[in-house]
């Protein structure tokens, strides 16, 4: 009883959440590292938007963006997804601060306010129709 006690602890630990992200995402990394998003014959998944839309996303192109980026190929990565690689350093810090937070204890979630919000929509918006357009 007592080691199902712990287990349950430990999953509810603040730093459980933000720890099990930072794993899946290296596990995501390692297996993109071998996988060039840009030939096909990949497990990698298509985006449900450009799916059914046919237009691309404001995230359309991130995946080939991260390869490019992992394997130094910087230019590459600019045009796959300018915006998203604008975005991703701080989707970064976010993720660390998560992990620092949960590791000393504490749980942390960031707000965004109404306007915060409404401006990340009208870049999302206005990148979707830009690239679209083109």
């Amino acid at each position: 009883m007592a080691d199902a006690a712990r287990r349950t602890s430990l999953l509810r630990h603040p730093a459980a959440a933000s720890l099990a992200v930072l794993v899946a995402g290296a596990a995501g990394a390692a297996y993109l590292y071998r996988t060039d998003p840009h030939e096909p014959g990949h497990l990698l998944p298509q985006c449900p938007f450009r799916l059914m839309t046919g237009l691309l996303c404001p995230a359309c192109g991130g995946t080939r963006m991260v390869y490019d980026l992992m394997h130094g190929h910087f230019a590459q990565a600019w045009l796959d997804n300018r915006a998203l690689l604008l975005v991703a350093p701080w989707a970064l810090v976010l993720l660390g601060r998560w992990i620092v937070e949960g590791l000393r204890g504490r749980r942390w979630q960031p707000r965004l306010g109404g306007r915060a919000q409404v401006v990340v929509l009208f870049v999302a918006v206005a990148w979707t129709v830009t690239r679209n357009a083109v």
